[in-house]
C-alpha cells in the first residue's frame, strides 16, 4: 500500500506541476468567462447612431404605416430610424435601387428597405453592414404591422392600432416534476447539454493522460526500474488514482470558478436592478450528486481500459491504433444522446443508460431532463461500478503482460489470449 500511495503521489505532482495542467486549470475558466461577457455585451448593445433609411414602396400605400412602425429612440434620445426619403412605385425600380446603392456606397445613405408588390413575398433591408442583426427585429415588426393594416384596410377594416390585434402573448412552458413546476426557458435542455459535454470531454481527456502516462515510462525505459521494485498491478493501481486526483482537482476548480462567476454575476446584476439570466437555472444537488458517482465509475472504468492500451503498445502509432476500444463506446454516446433528449422515459433510452459503457454520459442526462425510477438509476451505477472492478482487473492483467513487452504492436487476439493467462 505504500508503494502505491507513492506512485500516486508521484503521479499528482507530476501532473499538477506541468504547464499544460496549469495553462487549462487557470486558462478556461478566464476564456469562459470572457466568453460569457463577450456574448452578453453583444447581446445588449445597442446602436449609438440614427439608422438613414429610404422606403421604396411597390407596392403603394405602405411606406407611411411602415415609418409610423420606426418610432423606437436610441439611448441617446435619437430616433432609432431617420426615413430620408419614401418612393412609392417607382416607375423604373431598377434604376431607383442603382441610384440608392450609389448612395449608399458613398455614405450618404445607411440602407434602403424594399417593399415589393406582391406582400406575400419578403421585404428586403439593403445595407452595407447586414451583420447589424439590432435592425432585423423592429423592421421586421414594422413591416408586419404594416402588411396586416393593408389587408384589414383591403376587406373593409379600419383599426388605429394593428399591434393591439396582432401581438399574441407567447406560450409559457412549465416543467412538472415530483418537486413542483418551475417554468422552463431552455435551461433543462442547456444544464443537460452541458452535462454530456462535460462528462464525455473528462473521460476522453483523463484517460488519455492515463494512457499517455503509462506509454511515457514504457518507451523511456522507465518501466523496467518501476517494475523491477512494484507489482504491475500496484503500479497500474497507482497511476489510476494519480491521474483521479488530478482530474478532481481540476474540476473542483472549474466548479468553484463557475459558481463564484454565476453568484457575482447575480449579485451585481440584482443590485442593477436588472434581471439575471441565470435567475431561472436552478441546478438540484441530487443532479450534482448523481454526476460525481456517474463521473467516478466512468473515469475508473475508462481510465484502467487506456491505462491498459498504453502497456500493450510500445509507441503513440500504436496507441492511436487501439485507443478507438476506449474510445468507440463513447463517441457512440455522442451519436445517441439526442434520442434521449426527445424521449427520455423511452424503452429505449432506458436500455441505453443501463449499459455500463454508456451510463457515465447517458443516465446523468436523463436525470437531467426527467429524473427517472430510483431502481434505474441504482442498478445504472451498481452496474456501473461493478463494470469497473471487472475492467480493472482485465486490465492488471494485460497490464502486467505488456509492461515489459515491446516491438510488436499487439493484436485483439493476442490481447484476448493475454487475460486468459493466469
Amino acid at each position: 500500500m505504500r508503494k502505491t500511495w507513492l506512485i500516486i503521489k508521484r503521479e499528482y505532482l507530476a501532473g499538477v506541476k506541468t504547464r499544460a495542467f496549469i495553462l487549462t486549470t487557470i486558462g478556461l475558466p478566464l476564456m469562459g468567462a470572457g466568453f460569457v461577457l463577450l456574448i452578453m455585451f453583444l447581446a445588449n448593445r445597442q446602436p449609438t447612431q440614427t439608422f438613414r433609411l429610404v422606403i421604396v414602396d411597390e407596392a403603394g400605400g405602405m411606406a407611411w404605416s411602415v415609418s409610423q412602425g420606426l418610432d423606437a429612440k436610441l439611448p441617446n434620445g435619437q430616433p432609432e430610424f431617420t426615413i430620408v426619403e419614401s418612393v412609392d412605385r417607382p416607375p423604373s425600380p431598377d434604376r431607383v435601387q442603382d441610384d440608392l446603392r450609389s448612395r449608399i456606397n458613398s455614405g450618404a445613405l445607411d440602407g434602403y428597405l424594399l417593399v415589393p408588390a406582391d406582400l406575400s413575398q419578403s421585404a428586403e433591408l439593403h445595407t452595407h453592414n447586414p451583420g447589424n442583426f439590432s435592425l432585423e427585429g423592429p423592421l421586421t415588426a414594422a413591416v408586419n404591422r404594416a402588411v396586416i393594416l393593408k389587408r384589414l384596410d383591403a376587406r373593409g377594416v379600419h383599426v388605429e392600432d394593428a399591434s393591439a390585434i396582432a401581438n399574441a402573448p407567447d406560450l409559457k412552458l412549465i416543467k412538472v416534476s415530483k418537486t413542483g413546476e418551475s417554468v422552463e426557458k431552455g435551461q433543462s435542455i442547456g444544464i443537460a447539454i452541458a452535462v454530456v459535454v462535460l462528462l464525455y470531454v473528462s473521460l476522453v481527456a483523463y484517460g488519455v493522460i492515463t494512457m499517455r502516462s503509462v506509454l511515457e515510462e514504457k518507451t523511456t525505459r522507465t518501466m523496467e526500474v518501476l517494475v523491477s521494485s512494484v507489482r504491475p498491478f500496484e503500479l497500474l493501481a497507482g497511476k489510476v488514482l494519480g491521474v483521479a486526483g488530478l482530474a478532481f482537482s481540476q474540476l473542483l476548480i472549474w466548479a468553484v470558478s463557475a459558481a463564484l462567476l454565476v453568484s457575482y454575476g447575480a449579485l451585481m446584476t440584482k443590485a442593477s436592478g436588472a434581471t439575471s439570466p441565470t435567475s431561472d437555472v436552478h441546478i438540484p444537488g441530487s443532479l450534482v450528486v448523481y454526476v460525481v458517482l456517474f463521473f467516478v465509475g466512468g473515469y475508473f472504468l475508462y481510465s484502467a481500459m487506456f491505462a491498459a492500451i498504453g502497456a500493450a503498445c510500445s509507441s503513440e502509432q500504436d496507441a492511436q491504433y487501439l485507443q478507438w476500444i476506449a474510445m468507440g463506446p463513447l463517441v457512440f454516446t455522442m451519436f445517441i444522446y439526442t434520442l434521449i433528449l426527445t424521449d427520455p422515459s423511452s424503452t429505449l433510452s432506458i436500455v441505453l443508460s443501463e449499459i455500463p459503457f454508456f451510463a457515465p454520459v447517458l443516465m446523468p442526462l436523463r436525470i437531467s431532463l426527467q429524473t427517472p425510477a430510483f431502481w434505474q438509476i441504482g442498478l445504472s451505477i451498481l452496474l456501473l461500478f461493478l463494470t469497473a472492478v471487472g475492467v480493472i482487473y482485465a486490465s492488471g492483467k494485460i497490464y502486467r503482460i505488456g509492461v515489459l513487452m515491446y516491438g510488436k504492436r499487439p493484436t485483439i487476439p493476442e490481447l484476448a489470449r493475454w487475460l486468459r493467462y493466469s
